[in-house]
């Protein structure tokens, strides 16, 4: 027998689950370093836009379609499908975001272990273990798999609790955590020497970086932050209770989403700048930024070294930050090839849990095993070609399959006369013509700028 179908039990628990899983460690490090990348500030005011005009209507065609189905991928896109033909590119799309979402959380295990093991180092200092302490903070095949081992089990024990007990109560703890050590961490850093640089960089645009390769990477930013393309938003948008309206909830997450992701800025930004005041270098010889792993695990942790005995705590904060912001991320990608097995193959929760997980933790291994064959190709996979694609898809699917009389029948539940609205009058053009067009424009740019 099938688990029964679990439902959020308030606004607060959806927007937080919503939230975790937008906010993850592509808005902590991924943002800031993308705007430290490509002109600071006028990076910042591209992706704001962009998060609006392109996210936003995305996401709203998620959750639309997942509150009406109250099923998985797959069969949430068969019930909005009208013939062979739709039912197929359902079928396509559903099993699409499945892989997709289960190769992304595949690659996102193995840096968030990196996120945990660079957590316990401070402890194995503060207790006197340097040799320990040097092995977490290796690159060692055994220090990956254990520490993937050990998040990803933290995950599925998230997920097998279900979604009040699991994902909303989980979500509900460790977002308002993730916010209070984003914002001690922001205090710290800004009264440190070297910082305010960092922070002009930051809030004062140059529009002279304007550049396609800008557009793209502002554009890919927005999408991916909200977790968009792989169905998460579709599965949390299924728990979702009836009564709820779902443009004000969509734009509240959206708001969540790019607050978080613009208040990371200002503790990751001014942290370069302060690392580099002290020595360490931020750039590499050919004049491009240390970013993505390279930062987070490189250049801050050097910065933290010269803090003395204060920056063990530091590094303590920012590493459970990093960490809290990897899990609330993973239990929504867990969830979507686990709401399809408890629902298609009639699994109970726990079993599904423990199936999906770990066939997920293999494939994480065998990336571990062929880390610098496999890691950059699965990242380009799943981010740059699987979710603009599997994006478009579901704006195909609210814009032009899914009957306009049954999508407005499912907006005015929890909100009603929004046919009134324009809300209404805007986002079902734009998301059928206006939304494909930016992504595969953003998609084409991609593949040609290589």
């Amino acid at each position: 027998m099938s688990a029964p179908r679990g439902q959020f039990s308030s606004n607060i628990g959806f927007l937080m689950a919503a939230a975790g899983s937008a906010v993850g460690l592509g808005n902590i490090w991924g943002f800031p370093t993308k705007a430290a990348d490509n002109g600071g500030a006028a990076f910042v005011v591209v992706y704001l836009v962009l998060a609006f005009l392109l996210a936003y209507p995305a996401l709203m065609a998620e959750l639309t379609i997942g509150r009406h189905a109250r099923r998985n991928m797959v069969q949430a896109l068969r019930g909005v499908a009208i013939g062979p033909v739709s039912r197929f590119f359902a079928n396509l799309t559903g099993f699409g975001g499945i892989v997709v979402a289960s190769l992304i959380l595949s690659f996102y295990s193995i840096v968030a272990g990196w996120m945990f093991a660079h957590l316990v180092e401070p402890f194995a200092e503060l207790w006197g273990a340097s040799g320990t302490a040097e092995w977490l903070t290796g690159s060692s095949t055994a220090r990956n798999l254990l520490f993937t081992a050990l998040f990803s089990s933290m995950t599925m024990v998230i997920i097998a609790s279900g979604v009040e007990k699991g994902i909303e109560r989980w979500s509900t703890l460790l977002m308002p955590a993730l916010i209070i050590l984003l914002l001690l961490l922001i205090m710290y850093v800004l009264t440190q020497p070297g910082a305010m640089t960092g922070l002009e960089v930051y809030l004062m645009p140059d529009f002279s970086h304007l550049s396609p390769q800008l557009l793209v990477s502002a554009m890919g930013q927005a999408f991916f932050s909200l977790s968009l393309g792989v169905g998460t938003m579709l599965i949390y948008g299924s728990y979702l209770s009836k009564q709820e309206s779902l443009p004000r909830l969509g734009a509240l997450v959206t708001l969540i989403d790019v607050g978080i992701a613009f208040t990371a800025g200002l503790l990751i930004l001014p942290a370069m700048y302060v690392a580099q005041e002290a020595g360490t270098q931020i750039f590499s010889e050919s004049g491009e930024l240390i970013a993505g792993p390279g930062l987070i695990l490189q250049v801050l942790p050097a910065l933290f070294d010269t803090m003395g005995t204060a920056g063990l705590f530091v590094a303590i904060a920012f590493f459970a930050l990093m960490t809290i912001a990897s899990v609330t991320s993973s239990i929504s990608m867990l969830e979507v090839p686990v709401a399809f097995s408890i629902e298609n193959l009639k699994l109970g929760r726990k079993r599904a849990t423990m199936f999906v997980g770990l066939v997920i933790f293999a494939i994480s291994s065998l990336i571990i095993f062929n880390f610098d064959t496999l890691f950059g190709l699965v990242i380009s996979i799943s981010t740059e070609y699987g979710q603009p694609l599997l994006g478009v898809s579901l704006c195909i699917f609210a814009g032009w399959i899914w009957r306009r009389d049954q999508l407005l029948t499912e907006l005015e539940k929890g909100h009603e006369g929004i046919e009134r609205t324009l809300f209404w009058k805007i986002w079902p053009w734009y998301v059928r013509i206006v939304c494909p067009l930016l992504i595969l424009a953003a998609f084409a740019q991609s593949v040609l700028l290589g």
